[in-house]
């Protein structure tokens, strides 16, 4: 079976580093939905405004990319939740690097900008994915069948509330531009470092809408240093 790409998504993330680790965390977040050439016809999304969120399956293209280059999957990986120490199967986590690199999301529709000159175009909130990922379908999220308000999380329950309290001097807060900021304070909460790397004196950098914001992070709080 081949499949191809249906349409891909803008965001403000040029590098995987920042990304929440899960679609919906930080809701503020928006991202453009624009459909590839041949499936740019109104017909396709009628109806579509009905639903308030969608499932997006996609592409880790990343991951195929180093797939392509020799790099192969592998049974057991080690998730940044545990530690990165801890190896569980594969199957088991919702890891990149899997025998198909394949991604699923729940977004919110913010709305549908019909009459893009590469539209309709989906405008949407909460999505977890690199600018540029090919997205493969779109499904709505239906909640009479898709919530399950009593399953269980496995290991990721015991690490939801997870985060950082967040010191963002203003001089540097306003260099973001004002729609971008409750966005990038909610991925800064939700503490963008890998699980294992806990160096108070390590400074990260974090490209995001066009700017790198460059933090450290000691005892609960993470404090931007720069923004250019």
């Amino acid at each position: 079976m081949q499949i191809r790409p249906i349409a891909v998504i803008r965001t403000d993330f040029s590098d995987k580093f920042g990304i929440p680790r899960q679609s919906g965390l930080v809701p503020a977040l928006t991202a453009r939905i624009v459909p590839e050439p041949d499936f740019r016809t109104a017909d396709a999304f009628r109806g579509i405004e009905q639903y308030s969120h969608l499932w997006l399956l996609w592409q880790f293209s990343t991951v195929a990319a180093e797939y392509a280059a020799g790099r192969r999957w592998r049974p057991t990986v080690r998730p940044p939740r545990l530690g990165g120490n801890t190896r569980v199967g594969v199957f088991a986590t919702r890891s990149p690097y899997r025998p198909n690199p394949l991604g699923l999301s729940c977004v919110e529709l913010a709305g549908v900008d019909w009459y893009a000159p590469d539209g309709p175009v989906l405008l949407v909130r909460g999505a977890d994915l690199l600018d540029g990922t090919p997205i493969y379908d779109i499904k709505p999220y239906l909640p009479y069948a898709d919530a399950h308000p009593g399953a269980r999380g496995g290991f990721a329950d015991a690490h939801r509330d997870d985060g950082l309290r967040v010191e963002f001097p203003p001089a540097l807060l306003e260099k973001i531009p004002a729609d971008k900021r409750e966005a990038l304070l909610g991925v800064l909460a939700g503490d963008p470092r890998p699980a294992y790397q806990d160096d108070p004196a390590r400074e990260y950098a974090m490209d995001f809408a066009g700017l790198t914001v460059r933090f450290r992070a000691a005892a609960g709080v993470l404090t931007v240093t720069e923004v250019v």
